[in-house]
């Protein structure tokens, strides 16, 4: 099939990848940059199905549930952009933004003329060296993707939110590995777990003699990533006092060492992720609103694993690629396992998907996970009830979290529940809960993130 002459004088006229499509879905033109992109030669490409070449589909790609422009093009006669999942010839798959609009010929017929904007690569972590990386193709994960990209150009601070286990800290190394400073240090603070009397020095440095028992010159880790990116997770966790001076890294770029006299200069850009409503925090005066409004200048929000359920099984069957390389063992999910795993709410996210799966696949005797394994892991999740049969195996209601008549109550259960019931009455401030418990915010925080509460 030789392609329109008139169509595919359009197609060499754009500089970005471009190709026209008739109503049968069949490509009839393509310009030398859709080839150089990827890796698509014109001789074997014209006459295919779009969704063949572009998707590695065997029909339409709104039967497979994702957004296409072919019926706005064809039904409505408008043009139409989205967000969308692209594969080359070798199977590397790219986050697009596709633009397309109607075209008519001499005859009248209507063509679908199509711009291809490439977002970003989804990188295969065997070929990067990358132990993780982000993994989707929903309408929600790609507006957030296509958000990252924006700001990653942008020295601007970005407040990263969403529940735990939904993949902040993958999102801004993104942002890192996507901006002008990808060749710089990435550097990681875990706002959580630094100790209140130590975490002036650990984020600025100390000079020598500032503390007993530490002679010698620490640099900070502020310091430490001079020129890249620090990454805040759990910016909410910050002391107060360690607010103030981080405000003043934000506004000035100045901070001074722990016992030091010397201003020193930072160059990085600041990163931040939560999983609680910072403004809440705000109006308790537990968080500075100044520094609020510094980190937030640009805010991306993590979708949870349940806004997007189409990305279950992609992300099931990505870990499980993982875990076999690391055991030298390929597993694999049934049918009916990943109909389990898609219809199951996750308040851990991913973490959660990912801890059912490794539980799941140490009961595996041939590498195939299927609903018994699945139940296992369930029962056997930290805060689950288990629900025994008479063989004393975890029964088929655990798949669904429903119980069984016999059934025991574990201490950690009974913890977990009387911090969400407190949480309720306090109307989520952990603040007040902290106060009712008798315990700290962090020992409450630790505990909520143990037990997946928000």
């Amino acid at each position: 099939m030789k392609p329109k002459i008139g169509f595919q004088t359009l197609a060499d006229s754009h500089e970005q990848p471009f190709m026209v499509i008739d109503k049968n879905f069949r490509i009839v033109a393509l310009n030398r940059a859709y080839e150089r992109a990827y890796a698509a030669e014109a001789a074997q490409v014209i006459g295919k199905h779009c969704y063949e070449v572009s998707h590695s589909h065997s029909r339409p790609c709104f039967d497979e549930g994702e957004e296409c422009p072919y019926r706005h093009i064809y039904e409505k006669k408008t043009p139409h952009s989205c967000l969308h999942t692209h594969r080359d010839e070798t199977g590397r798959t790219y986050w697009v933004r596709v633009t397309a609009f109607p075209l008519t010929a001499d005859d009248g017929e209507v063509y679908l003329g199509e711009s291809v904007q490439e977002l970003t690569r989804q990188d295969d972590p065997a070929e990067t060296g990358e132990t993780m990386h982000m993994v989707g193709e929903s309408p929600e994960f790609l507006a957030m993707i296509e958000q990252l990209q924006l700001m990653a150009h942008s020295r601007i601070p970005v407040l990263l939110m969403g529940e735990t286990g939904t993949g902040k800290e993958l999102a801004a190394k993104f942002l890192h590995q996507h901006s002008e400073r990808c060749d710089k240090p990435y550097v990681t603070v875990d706002c959580t777990i630094l100790n209140e009397s130590l975490v002036e020095s650990e984020l600025f440095g100390h000079e020598r003699g500032s503390f007993t028992g530490h002679a010698g010159l620490k640099q900070g880790l502020v310091e430490l990533a001079e020129g890249g990116t620090l990454f805040l997770d759990e910016i909410g966790e910050l002391p107060a006092n360690i607010q103030t001076k981080l405000l003043r890294v934000l506004d000035t770029g100045e901070f001074r060492r722990v016992g030091g006299q010397k201003t020193l200069k930072a160059d990085v850009r600041i990163v931040c992720a939560t999983n609680r409503h910072l403004w809440d925090a705000v109006k308790e005066q537990y968080f500075r609103e100044d520094l609020y409004y510094r980190i937030a200048c640009m805010t991306v929000y993590i979708p949870g694993l349940r806004d997007r359920r189409e990305d279950i099984p992609l992300l099931a069957n990505t870990l499980l690629r993982r875990l076999s390389r690391s055991a030298g063992r390929r597993y694999q999910l049934t049918d009916a396992a990943l109909d389990v795993l898609r219809n199951r709410d996750y308040p851990g996210n991913i973490r959660e998907l990912r801890n059912y799966l490794f539980a799941a696949s140490a009961a595996s005797v041939d590498g195939w996970i299927d609903t018994p394994q699945l139940a296992r892991a369930f029962a056997n999740a930290p805060g689950s009830v288990q629900y025994r049969g008479r063989a004393g195996n975890p029964a088929d209601t655990a798949l669904h979290g429903r119980g069984a008549a016999s059934q025991q109550e574990q201490p950690e259960n009974a913890e977990s529940r009387r911090l969400a019931e407190v949480l309720r009455e306090q109307y989520g401030s952990r603040k007040r809960t902290a106060a009712v418990l008798g315990i700290s915010t962090r020992t409450l925080y630790r505990k909520m993130k143990c037990y997946g509460l928000r």
